[in-house]
């Protein structure tokens, strides 16, 4: 498929909605109008007379020919980002009367729908103006904007509740046992030789990122709110590593007063009960353990070397150890499974009863091994995974749960979203501050991004490390010349007064 860009420099919201109707597939991009008799071709232009600008898509598909236009007068206010806004929308139209596929999100390509939503109740708009803008401007349907609504007021007072000096710090544990089908994190298997023997001298270096961040913040009147320590999978590390880590975490900040310690488990064949009880030792408040799906033909499609069992096995010993608040992720539309499969792993799952249930929709991310089989990609994308997301919604809020937050991403199987869930006081803090990007995220190790954000503003400063654990590594102290930013940021913040804004 090739999609032609014709004067206008659009290009990203452009493809991100073609994306929407062929999630795997890799365009081609042209810039010029030329050989427009061919097929599977989208072509997008702009073109001004006079003081209207006409934002034109023409979608050749299957030998049929699909047009939309739409105009814009020069003199608009906001010009720019009305014709990016109305082009999108002549590429939906064409498309969606091309293929036949109604997106439920419209051309709402953004990953967080729901800070949208609150920066136009920010903005002084009613909530049915909003909806309006939602249904009349972004062509989302009214399912989608009460989904939006339903999580905004179960995440508002904790929203609220965020002070201007409130921080969180991420830790990033990029090694997993082996890497799943589906996988696209950067996540290095432990089961190669090289990746094992990066292992320690990272552990020693992430506690150094640390410490210097920690020294960072006392210098500041920063008050640490959530820690979530993820990946990757953190239990790849041993019991002693964990406990090393977990230390200098409790060395280089005031841990004590958190309101939320997370740390993931992950995968039940690398959790021991030695390392539950280390995790349980650092203060950590809520956990991870993460089945993915309770079928076992489905876990061996994936690439998982655990069981069902082992899952069940790990939930009731965490429970054993005094671990209250547990989330455990599902994801829908996996290879091998079924509407039917996928519906007994919800009813599994109802029958233990964590607190938290996060339900994933498949997304096939190009680095992923399932990107790459495209017979595996058509049979796993119909019907039926929206099926699967509509039972889990109906299942999970029957018994007691609510969406409490929600993130899209690109490349998902029939542009669903993921939804976490919780039973009533058991809301992920971390997810709802990282997906609302209510306050700064200080992160740590491979892949780590840094969100410096001030109090109230939609403004994002990031800062990268590297994403592969041997250039974190090799290159460390680069890692720690970035961290000199997170100073450079707040030095002319005065908290005092903002408190009382």
């Amino acid at each position: 498929m090739t999609i032609i860009f014709n004067n206008h420099e659009f290009k990203y919201e452009i493809e991100a909605v073609c994306k929407l109707f062929f999630p795997c597939i890799l365009f081609k991009h042209e810039y010029q109008l030329s050989d427009l008799d061919r097929d599977n071709l989208i072509v997008t232009q702009l073109k001004q007379e006079q003081q209207i600008i006409y934002l034109s898509t023409m979608v050749r598909l299957d030998g049929q020919v699909f047009s939309e236009q739409q105009c814009v007068d020069s003199n608009h206010i906001h010009c720019e980002k009305e014709c990016e806004r109305l082009l999108a929308v002549t590429v939906y139209l064409a498309l969606k009367r091309a293929t036949g596929i109604d997106v439920k999100w419209g051309v709402m390509t953004g990953i967080r729908p729901v800070k949208q939503l609150n920066y136009w109740i920010e903005q002084g708009h009613s909530i049915q103006q909003v909806k309006e803008i939602f249904q009349r401007d972004y062509l989302a349907s009214e399912e989608k904007f009460e989904l939006c609504k339903q999580v905004r007021e179960h995440q508002i007072s904790i929203i609220d509740a965020s002070k201007p000096n409130s921080y969180s710090l991420y830790v990033s544990i990029p090694f997993c046992p082996t890497r799943c089908s589906y996988c696209s994190f950067v996540s290095s298997s432990i089961a190669g030789t090289k990746a094992k023997a990066l292992v320690n001298d990272y552990v020693e270096k992430l506690c150094e990122e640390i410490r210097y961040i920690g020294d960072i913040v006392k210098r500041f009147s920063l008050s640490l709110e959530t820690i979530y320590i993820g990946g990757g999978t953190p239990t790849t590390l041993s019991a002693e590593q964990l406990i090393l880590l977990t230390n200098t975490i409790k060395q280089a900040f005031l841990v004590q007063d958190v309101k939320e310690y997370t740390i993931e488990a992950g995968r039940a064949d690398t959790i021991t009960r030695e390392k539950l009880l280390a995790i349980r030792q650092a203060g950590a408040t809520r956990i991870s353990i993460n089945p993915q799906t309770f079928q076992d033909h489905v876990l061996k499609a994936i690439g998982r070397k655990h069981t069902v069992q082992q899952v069940i096995d790990c939930y009731h010993l965490a429970r054993e150890l005094g671990f209250e608040d547990i989330n455990m992720d599902l994801i829908a539309g996996l290879p091998e499974d079924t509407l039917e499969t996928f519906q007994d792993t919800i009813d599994k799952i109802i029958a233990l009863s964590p607190t938290n249930v996060t339900v994933h929709t498949l997304t096939i991310k190009r680095s992923s091994d399932l990107f790459q089989n495209h017979e595996e990609n058509e049979k796993i994308s119909d019907d039926a995974i929206v099926q699967m997301v509509e039972y889990a919604y109906q299942k999970l809020t029957q018994n007691g749960y609510y969406p409490y937050y929600l993130y899209r991403q690109k490349n998902t199987l029939q542009n669903l979203e993921n939804i976490g869930y919780c039973k009533k006081g058991y809301e992920g803090r971390y997810n709802i501050y990282i997906m609302e990007e209510i306050h700064t995220i200080l992160a740590a190790g491979a892949s780590a991004v840094s969100k410096l954000i001030r109090h109230r503003s939609q403004k994002v400063h990031r800062i990268f490390n590297y994403k592969y654990p041997f250039e974190y590594n090799k290159d460390f102290k680069t890692i720690l010349e970035r961290k000199n930013q997170i100073a450079e940021f707040y030095q002319d913040i005065n908290f005092s007064l903002d408190i009382h804004k």
